[in-house]
This record gives structure tokens, C-alpha cells and sequence, in this order.
């Protein structure tokens, strides 16, 4: 692998910006200063000497009707939004939430988060509130918790509380494509509002739709420590 794509790769840089660092020469592979273009072997150590970066983390409550990623000519999504309405550029989102769900998502220019946030054998929780049709009923909730067949697919097994007749909370350490929809669909339920209010130990608090918070001081050393990242 290239230099440059692997320090992209690691999220320590762009791959433009790789090439910037190695020109100044605060780049090096087993001790010795790199060049462009040099090709990098598993068993090599890689080190970037100088100034620390400094990344940002935002937690964002993505309102419904907002894309994620790749949106259509006619749709936006939350890094444009972001940078039109806070002037906060470089930054993207971690993982998705689907265009008609809402809540908490992580927008961070740090790629060194992305595996170990996504990878479902971390077996980070993210929790969610779901509104369904109809009454969640006790052989509901039980099927939901000890997993749905989804084409093909158990699900594993999760936590389900309910908040009220028709709405209910599901913790879970997975993230399929419309996971939440496709399990309730199985049994016979529709969702009508589903919005993600908890990342780890990161909640809710007092955002809305549309708002962020930047995370900082102990509830980043949180996160990161959770990750296994270097803060």
C-alpha cells in the first residue's frame, strides 16, 4: 500500500495531506524519513513526528427528512447542512440513520473512529425510541428481544423497554440496513417514528432536531477510551 493511502486509511490524513507531511519530513517508517510514493508493508512502523492533530467531534440530532450520505440533486445531507448553517467544514457523519428516522450521529473529521465504532463485534449499544401502529405487546417485545428472522437474518439479541402502549425503547449492538423496520415489519407492526437517542454513553440531553453539541472534556475521554482510541 502507498504511504499516503495508508495514513488516509488510518484517518490520520488526507492522502494530499500525507504527501504535505512527508515533504516537511515528519514522516517516517522504521526510523528512516519517508518519500512519496514509497509502498508499505504490514510489518513496517509508521510514525508522524510534529504537532498533534487536533480533531473535532460533534454529536448531531439529525432531523427526519435528512440524508446521510449520497444525497439526490434535490436532497441534502448532514455535512452540507452543517457547513451552510455553522460555517463547520471538513467534517463527515459515522455510520447512517435512514432519511425518515432521527436522532444522535457522530460527525468528526477523526477516520480513526469509523472501525471501531461500526464493527458489530465491538458490540458498541445505540439506543432507540420506536413508535409503532399498535399496541407493543408482551410476545412482541419477547420475539424482539431474543431475535427476528430478517431475510435470511437473526438478528441478535437486544434489550426492549416499553415506554408506553405504542412506543418502546431497543437497545442494540448491531446496526443492519432498516434493521428496527425490517424486525417490526416481521411481526406484523409498521414504525411511525424512530429516533436514535443514545451512541455508547452519549444521550440525548437537551438537543433538537437540527442542533449539535460539541463533545469535549470527560465525555470525549469516555468515548475515545470506549473506542480504544488515543485521545
Amino acid at each position: 500500500m502507498r504511504i499516503n493511502k495508508y495514513l488516509a486509511h488510518e484517518g490520520i490524513t488526507t492522502r494530499r495531506g500525507a504527501d504535505t507531511l512527508i515533504e516537511k519530513g515528519e514522516v517516517f517508517v522504521n526510523g528512516k524519513k519517508a518519500v512519496i510514493g514509497q509502498q508499505i508493508e504490514a510489518t513496517d512502523t509508521v510514525e508522524v513526528r510534529g504537532k498533534k492533530k487536533e480533531y473535532t467531534y460533534l454529536v448531531y440530532y439529525k432531523p427526519r427528512g435528512v440524508i446521510t450520505h449520497s444525497p439526490a440533486p434535490h436532497e441534502e445531507d448532514i455535512a452540507t447542512r452543517v457547513q451552510k448553517l455553522y460555517k463547520i467544514d471538513g467534517l463527515f457523519p459515522i455510520g447512517r440513520l435512514d432519511k425518515d428516522s432521527e436522532g444522535l450521529i457522530i460527525l468528526t473529521d477523526d477516520g480513526r473512529i469509523t472501525g471501531p465504532l461500526l464493527n458489530p463485534e465491538h458490540a458498541h449499544e445505540r439506543e432507540y425510541a420506536v413508535t409503532v401502529d399498535k399496541k407493543v405487546t408482551g410476545a412482541f417485545m419477547k420475539k424482539m428481544e431474543t431475535g427476528v428472522q430478517i431475510e435470511g437474518y437473526r438478528t441478535k439479541e437486544a434489550v426492549v423497554t416499553r415506554i408506553n402502549e405504542r412506543t418502546f425503547s431497543i437497545v442494540l449492538t448491531e446496526g443492519k440496513k432498516h434493521q428496527i423496520r425490517r424486525m417490526c415489519a416481521a411481526l406484523g407492526y409498521q414504525v411511525q417514528r424512530l429516533a436514535r437517542v443514545r451512541i455508547l454513553d452519549i444521550t440525548q440531553n437537551a438537543l433538537k432536531p437540527g442542533q449539535f453539541r460539541i463533545l469535549k472534556h470527560q465525555e470525549l475521554e469516555h468515548f475515545l477510551e470506549a473506542l480504544g482510541v488515543s485521545s
